[in-house]
């Protein structure tokens, strides 16, 4: 049986451009990937919750920030280890570098007998919409679409 997942991705209008917060995954196994690698803060969903609450309850947790607003949904989207993602999007801001993510404990190094703490998320940071497809789970991709979808091009068009 697949995994289910939901998240948000919160974004921006900045200097006429529309920018996404993206999150990248802590853990040893993730220290050393960019491109491809980033995602929107998500999470399981837990058997019998609304995907629209684990959306929300993920995101404090791994960010730290409440979000608040209108949540546009974005869809689905199954990603490449069979895990299906569902989404909203929300407009708002934070400062990225004030993060405070939840942590999770593994042996490491493997069969060392040593276990260690790490946050699930080890950094966030805004990005433009070109930059932000680089960067995100190609899975993911499909949702900045659908977002840009919705919002207009990554270049708002200006009065």
């Amino acid at each position: 049986m697949s995994k289910v997942s939901a998240g948000l991705l919160l974004y921006r209008i900045r200097d006429e451009r529309l920018e996404v917060l993206l999150v990248h995954p802590g853990g040893p196994f993730w220290a050393k990937k960019d491109l491809g690698s980033w995602t929107i803060p998500k999470g399981e969903i837990v058997p019998g919750e609304d995907p629209l609450a684990a959306a929300i309850r993920e995101f404090e947790e791994e960010l730290g920030f409440a979000p608040q607003g209108k949540f546009l949904p974005l869809g689905m989207v199954s990603q490449k280890g069979g895990k299906n993602v569902h989404a909203w999007a929300f407009e708002g801001n934070c400062n990225p570098t004030a993060l405070k993510s939840n942590a999770f404990t593994i042996e490491w190094p493997p069969h060392s007998g040593r276990m260690q703490e790490f946050p699930e998320v080890d950094r966030a940071e805004f990005y433009g919409m070109e930059e932000a497809k680089k960067k995100i789970n190609p899975a993911q991709v499909k949702l900045l679409l659908e977002l840009e979808r919705q919002k207009g091009s990554p270049l708002l068009a200006r009065d």
